[in-house]
């Protein structure tokens, strides 16, 4: 299980997932509204690392830019 940082920018004009200085910067083009945004987030981690969807898990900051996200390999 590896658990990473993530700052989040919605309503990007890309899908994309950066590793800066030890942080994940992931952007989505999803706008932060009905969870939307969370889960372009999940479905884009989940691709990132190679593995399914449901192995991808939001642990704190679901209303948050800044999010502790759960990844079960």
């Amino acid at each position: 299980m590896k658990v990473i940082s993530v700052r989040v920018v919605s309503s990007a004009k890309r899908d994309e997932v950066l590793k800066e200085d030890g942080e994940f910067r992931v952007y989505v083009r999803a706008p932060a509204v009905g969870g939307k945004a969370n889960d372009a987030v999940v479905k884009l981690l989940a691709e990132f690392f190679g593995v399914r969807r449901n192995r991808v898990r939001i642990v704190k900051g679901v209303r948050s830019r800044n999010k502790v996200i759960e990844i079960d390999t």
